[in-house]
C-alpha cells in the first residue's frame, strides 16, 4: 500500500541538529547535501511511484524519495550498494541529503532496494514509463523555473560511457558462455551433458584458453559450433524464458550460422559492433571515436548554453547503444526537448548530428540548427539557395545569382553558359551544361542543409563555440 513519506518535515527535538555546534550546523547548511535534501530529495514526486504498490491495505511501503534519491546519491557518486548503505549508516552528510534527522534509523534494507529498482524495471516494460526520467524532467522545470535559467539557447552532445566490464576474446566468451549455461542446467541436463561441458566447466575460460596455442583456436571454435547447436537444439523449448539461455542463444547466432546443414563459424570481418562484447553487460556495443576504441554506450546530453546564464542546467539525457549515430539519436530525442522547453529556438551541435530528416524537424519546430562543423567533404563550387517564397529561390554562385524556375518535382537555377565558360572552377561546378545554359537542380533538402551550414555565420563570435559541460567526459 502507498504512503508518503514526511516524516522528515518535523525535525525530531533530539535530532542531529540539536547535537552540532551553531558553526558546525551553519557549515552542514551550506552543504552540497543539505542543497541536494532542499532541491532535490524534497522535490520528489512520490505519487508518481503509487503505481508500484497495491491498492488493497496491506503493509506500507517504505519512503519513495529515500529510495529514488538513494539511487541518484548512488549513481551520482559511483557507489556499490554496500557503499551506498555504508554512507546512509555513518555519513552525516548523506543522511542529511536524505532528510534523516537522527542516527538510529535506516530507510529501507537493501531487499527492499533491490526489490524498488526490479520495480521500476518490470514497470517500464509492461507500460514503457520510465518514472525515474520522469523524476529528472520534474526536478529540471522546477530548478529552471526557480533559477530562472534561459532555455532558448542549448547545446547537444555525446560521450561514450565506458562499460566496466571485463573484455572477452572471442574464443573465450564462447566458452564463458558454456559455463554460465551450466550454471542453470537442471542436475538431469548436467548429466546429460556431462562429458560435453566437462573440459570447459573444471576451470575458469581465462584458463581455458591460457593453455591454447593459436593454431588450436580455429580448430576449437569449430568444436564450440558443434556443441552451440547441439545444446541450443535439446534446450531451447526448455530454457527459452530463462535470461541466461537468452544470452547464450544471441552468442550461437552472433558467431555461428548453418551452411549446407553444417555449423559454420562466421568470418571476424561479419561482426559488427553490437555483437556482444561481454556477458555482464548485454547492452554494451564497440565503436572507435575520434580514434579511441570504445566499449559500452553512448550518452546524448542536451544543456541550456545562453550566455547570459549564470548557471546552465541539463534539460534532456538520452543512452543509446554506442553504435548508434549522433543524428538519429537527435532525431528521436529533439521533439521531447521542444515539448519540455518549448521556448527552445536554438540548439548548437557538432557536424555529426546533421541530416535530412532532422533538417525537416528543426523547420517544423522552428529550430535553428547551429553546427560547429559539417560533416562530409566540403563542395569545391558552393551554391548558395536563399528561399524567396513558397516555390521560389535565388541561387548564387560565384559569379552569378538567378531566380529558380519550378518542375514536376524539384527546382532548376539557370546560369548564363557565357559567364560560366570564364569561370576557373567549371569543371567542378554541380550545374550541368546544357545547350545554351547551365543548369542546377534542387530539391527543398538541399535549401535546408545550405541554410544549416550557413547558421554559424549569422551569429555574433561570442555565440558560435558554445560548449558543454559534458565535452569534458571520455571514453
Amino acid at each position: 500500500m502507498f504512503r508518503k513519506n514526511t516524516s522528515h518535515l518535523q525535525p525530531s527535538l533530539f535530532g542531529i541538529a540539536s547535537q552540532l555546534s551553531k558553526a558546525k550546523l551553519k557549515k552542514l547548511r551550506k552543504s552540497k547535501e543539505y542543497d541536494f535534501y532542499q532541491f532535490v530529495f524534497c522535490k520528489i514526486n512520490e505519487k508518481d511511484f503509487s503505481v508500484l504498490y497495491s491498492d488493497s491495505c496491506s503493509r506500507p511501503n517504505a519512503p519513495v524519495n529515500s529510495l529514488v534519491a538513494s539511487i541518484i546519491l548512488m549513481y551520482r557518486n559511483n557507489w556499490t550498494t554496500e557503499e551506498l548503505f555504508d554512507r546512509i549508516d555513518f555519513d552525516l552528510l548523506i543522511r542529511t541529503a536524505l532528510g534523516l534527522d537522527t542516527l538510529e534509523d535506516t530507510p529501507f534494507c537493501p531487499a527492499t532496494f533491490f526489490n524498488f529498482q526490479n520495480r521500476l524495471l518490470s514497470h517500464f516494460v509492461a507500460t514503457g514509463q520510465n518514472l525515474l526520467e520522469r523524476v529528472f524532467d520534474s526536478l529540471t522545470q522546477q530548478q529552471l523555473k526557480t533559477l530562472k535559467i534561459k532555455t532558448n539557447i542549448q547545446r547537444s552532445d555525446s560521450f561514450m560511457a565506458m562499460s566496466n566490464i571485463r573484455s572477452y576474446s572471442r574464443t573465450q566468451l564462447l566458452i564463458e558462455m558454456l559455463i554460465r549455461l551450466h550454471r542453470i542446467l537442471s542436475d538431469e541436463d548436467k548429466l546429460r551433458f556431462k562429458e560435453l561441458l566437462n573440459p570447459y566447466i573444471k576451470q575458469s575460460s581465462g584458463q581455458y584458453i591460457y593453455n591454447l596455442q593459436r593454431q588450436q583456436i580455429p580448430h576449437e571454435q569449430e568444436k564450440l559450433g558443434q556443441l552451440y547447436h547441439k545444446l541450443y537444439e535439446a534446450l531451447k523449448k526448455s530454457y527459452k524464458d530463462i535470461e541466461v539461455f537468452g544470452v547464450f542463444e544471441r552468442v550461437y547466432t552472433e558467431h555461428f550460422t548453418i551452411v549446407d546443414n553444417k555449423v559454420t563459424v562466421k568470418p571476424g570481418k561479419e561482426l559488427n559492433g553490437s555483437t556482444l562484447r561481454s556477458p555482464d553487460d548485454i547492452d554494451a556495443t564497440y565503436r572507435k571515436k575520434n580514434g579511441r576504441h570504445c566499449r559500452g554506450q553512448s550518452v546524448n546530453v542536451t544543456e541550456t548554453a545562453n550566455p547570459d546564464n549564470e548557471l546552465n542546467l541539463i534539460t534532456d539525457v538520452a543512452v543509446c547503444s554506442n553504435d548508434t549515430d549522433d543524428s538519429k539519436i537527435l532525431n528521436e530525442r529533439i521533439e521531447p526537448i521542444k515539448e519540455k522547453t518549448p521556448d527552445l529556438n536554438e540548439l548548437h551541435t557538432d557536424g555529426a548530428y546533421g541530416s535530412e530528416d532532422n533538417d525537416k524537424k528543426m523547420e517544423e519546430l522552428e529550430i535553428t540548427h547551429v553546427q560547429t562543423a559539417v560533416r562530409g567533404r566540403k563542395a569545391e563550387v558552393s551554391m548558395e539557395i536563399e528561399e524567396v517564397s513558397d516555390e521560389e529561390y535565388t541561387v548564387k554562385c560565384p559569379h552569378q545569382s538567378v531566380s529558380s524556375q519550378k518542375t514536376k518535382t524539384r527546382h532548376k537555377a539557370c546560369f548564363d553558359a557565357k559567364i560560366c565558360k570564364q569561370c576557373p572552377s567549371s569543371r567542378s561546378c554541380p550545374a550541368k551544361q546544357q545547350s545554351d545554359k547551365r543548369t542546377y537542380y534542387f530539391d527543398r533538402s538541399d535549401y535546408l542543409l545550405g541554410k544549416r551550414n550557413r547558421n554559424i555565420k549569422s551569429l555574433p563570435p561570442e555565440r558560435r563555440k558554445l560548449r558543454p559541460n559534458i565535452t569534458s567526459l571520455r571514453c
